[in-house]
């Protein structure tokens, strides 16, 4: 059966501005690229699917696009809805399910479940890209993720880290770009609204059964920027410097 087709929905000027910045700040899209797409079903991977459709149809850089879900199993996890969707989409599109809370429990040592998820899952979208010729892994974290990330390392790991926006994985056949390190969560969430997208509830049972430090920071954050509007500005020039890679 054929599935109907989707028309790709043009994100806001705003937030397409903030990413193409950033693409072009951290040169992550180069002619030729095949991307392959993480992509959750969340509001910030949807929003990137379709400012990277826009991208492809307006850009003079050529490149393919695809997509890859990595299901954990998690009993409140249904992504079904994504392969009708991008089908309709005409992106290529990938599953894998793995039971990565099952093999947390078994295997973790002093880690968080989503630090263990987090690492299984790249394992498993590097695999993909790598048998489907896929050169570039596209990740959807934004500036929040980058801003909690930052305080988190400083607070509880005594580091100057955060995500980096653009860079090699360590085997050297993978790039890794993140083009909405310049966008709010704020956006994503509004276009995700405005343009009825299909948002996939991210309910895992063990996060949410764990502390959760990243939403401390993110408390943290909303409370001080109300008192200090351009504070996402300042930790932004902050964070740049550890943003950007040799390696890309």
């Amino acid at each position: 059966m054929t599935e109907p087709i989707v028309q790709p929905v043009k994100p806001p000027r705003s937030l397409l501005s903030a990413a193409g910045k950033a693409i072009g700040d951290f040169a992550m899209i180069r002619d030729g690229d095949r991307i392959l797409l993480g992509i959750s079903g969340g509001k910030d991977s949807l929003s990137l699917l379709h400012v990277l459709l826009d991208l492809q149809r307006r850009a003079p850089v050529k490149f393919e696009l695809a997509a890859c879900t990595v299901d954990p199993q998690s009993p409140d996890y249904d992504p079904s809805v994504l392969k009708p969707y991008l089908a309709g989409l005409g992106v290529p599109y990938f599953f894998e399910s793995q039971p990565v809370l099952e093999e947390a429990k078994r295997n973790m040592d002093g880690d968080s479940f989503c630090a263990y998820c987090s690492r299984m899952r790249r394992g498993i979208l590097y695999r993909v890209a790598r048998e489907n010729a896929y050169n570039v892994l596209a990740l959807a974290q934004h500036l929040d993720d980058l801003a909690e990330t930052f305080l988190m390392s400083a607070f509880f790991g005594g580091k100057l880290r955060t995500m980096q926006a653009h860079y090699t994985n360590d085997a050297g056949d993978v790039r890794v770009i993140r083009p909405l390190v310049y966008v709010r969560e704020r956006q994503t969430a509004a276009f995700a609204k405005q343009a009825a997208l299909p948002v996939v509830a991210e309910n895992c049972p063990a996060c949410f059964s764990m502390p959760m430090q990243r939403q401390s920071m993110k408390l943290l954050l909303a409370e001080q920027e109300k008192a200090h509007p351009k504070l996402f500005s300042s930790l932004l020039t902050a964070m740049r410097p550890l943003m950007q890679s040799p390696s890309a």
